[in-house]
């Protein structure tokens, strides 16, 4: 019983990819009638289809659920120590970017729909929501697209949590080293002007870089947060122009990044260091921003002679239709692998999984040698920047697979 949540609450999508991926769209009253599959791997998800998480679920999770599906079964299906194999059978849920519905969701995936595993939604927020449910019901929680300084806190309350995208303090102590080289060259003043939306990630983000910079012997000249429905940044981006701020930081997910962009465009808003949040390192925020992004730094970034990760792009452009972005989505993508190969050597015992996960070393598209560390994914790209029409990997002098930084940001043009 789900607090009288009713099944048609959620819009649900089951589907099971035998030839090639394909969706069967399923009346709420007509899910439960399916009977488990012995044939199959059930896995479950909830993602924002619908509403202001939409665009970062589309671009982040959805398509690499969608791309390793497609990829297990058209190999025959997940393999398991015996060297026999299982097709995935999926059950998807919309959860309309409601932190009450992606809970709702994921209890019903456990309770009633009663799935082998259950992928994780997109962003921290709904990471952190769901966490508890996955630990209590005794599934492995990848959680691919949440940034949190706590993961070590929350591997030690819940041990069958794996955390990818690494810690505020990770992307804000490698942007802070890049600003204090640029200060030291002369190319930035000592005033930073900052804004944050009000949520798990703008939250966890600027209470890391509050500290950081200030230690760095920057002066916070402008400190700002807004509500996650905020689409007019007029005023903010006319007080933070006023702060004397040669650097203006972002932390904003993908609809604030978008506005801002254009926003800030249309104010002739352009300081020496423009860096953003979540979106900026989307495919198709060069064409939001008029293809004037050269310059504009935001979190993490690709080395573009990584065969690897050439390869999963080239992939995912081909299936899915379009490029991942150069941040999560491959993050996202490697946890699957991970999975997948767990699974191969452990079985379907989420317990065995949840431990081979933990202590395991996987060949994905970040490396041959992949692990985590105390559950976390450590080897990732801070900071990243665009140069000459690509999302990069960037450090005060490169190298190690990153292009050094190139400031001060051009004009717009």
């Amino acid at each position: 019983m789900m607090n009288a949540f009713s099944q048609a609450a959620f819009g649900v999508c089951r589907f099971s990819a035998h030839a090639a991926t394909a969706a069967l769209l399923v009346t709420a009253g007509a899910t439960a009638s399916f009977a488990q599959d012995d044939d199959t791997v059930t896995i479950g998800y909830a993602v924002s289809k619908s509403g202001p998480n939409a665009g970062g679920s589309d671009m982040t999770v959805t398509p690499n659920y969608e791309l390793w599906v497609e990829e297990v079964n058209a190999a025959g299906g997940l393999t398991l120590p015996d060297g026999s194999q299982k097709m995935i059978e999926v059950i998807a849920y919309d959860d309309r970017s409601s932190a009450e519905e992606v809970v709702r969701a994921v209890e019903r995936l456990a309770t009633q729909d009663e799935v082998d595993f259950i992928l994780p939604p997109w962003g921290t927020g709904f990471n952190l929501a769901v966490a508890p449910l996955m630990a209590r019901h005794g599934y492995p929680h990848l959680a691919g697209a949440a940034v949190t300084d706590k993961a070590p806190d929350f591997v030690q309350r819940w041990d069958s949590s794996f955390w990818f995208m690494g810690g505020s303090a990770d992307y804000v102590d490698a942007l802070t080293e890049i600003l204090v080289a640029e200060r030291e060259a002369g190319t930035i003043n000592n005033n930073i002007a900052m804004v944050s939306v009000a949520d798990g990630f703008g939250i966890d983000l600027v209470k890391a870089a509050r500290p950081a910079f200030t230690e760095a012997g920057f002066e916070i000249s402008y400190d700002k947060s807004f509500p996650p429905e905020t689409s007019d940044f007029a005023t903010i981006l006319s007080e933070a122009s006023s702060a004397d701020a040669n650097t203006f930081v972002a932390f904003s997910y993908p609809p604030h990044t978008f506005a801002l962009t254009k926003q800030a465009q249309v104010a002739d808003f352009n300081p020496p260091v423009f860096y953003l949040g979540v979106g900026a390192a989307f495919p198709v925020y060069p064409g939001i921003a008029g293809g004037s992004v050269e310059g504009i730094m935001s979190l993490g970034g690709i080395d573009p002679d990584n065969t690897l990760n050439a390869a999963y792009r080239a992939r995912h452009e081909d299936v899915i239709g379009r490029a991942p972005d150069y941040w999560g989505s491959v993050l996202v993508y490697a946890s699957l692998q991970m999975l997948g190969e767990s699974i191969q050597r452990v079985g379907l015992d989420r317990a065995a999984v949840a431990e081979e996960l933990s202590t395991g070393t996987f060949s994905t598209v970040l490396g041959e040698e992949t692990r985590l560390e105390d559950n976390q994914l450590r080897a990732i790209n801070w900071v990243g920047q665009w140069q000459n029409g690509q999302f990069v990997a960037v450090s005060p002098t490169g190298g190690d697979g990153m292009a050094a930084a190139q400031l001060p940001k051009p004009d717009w043009d």
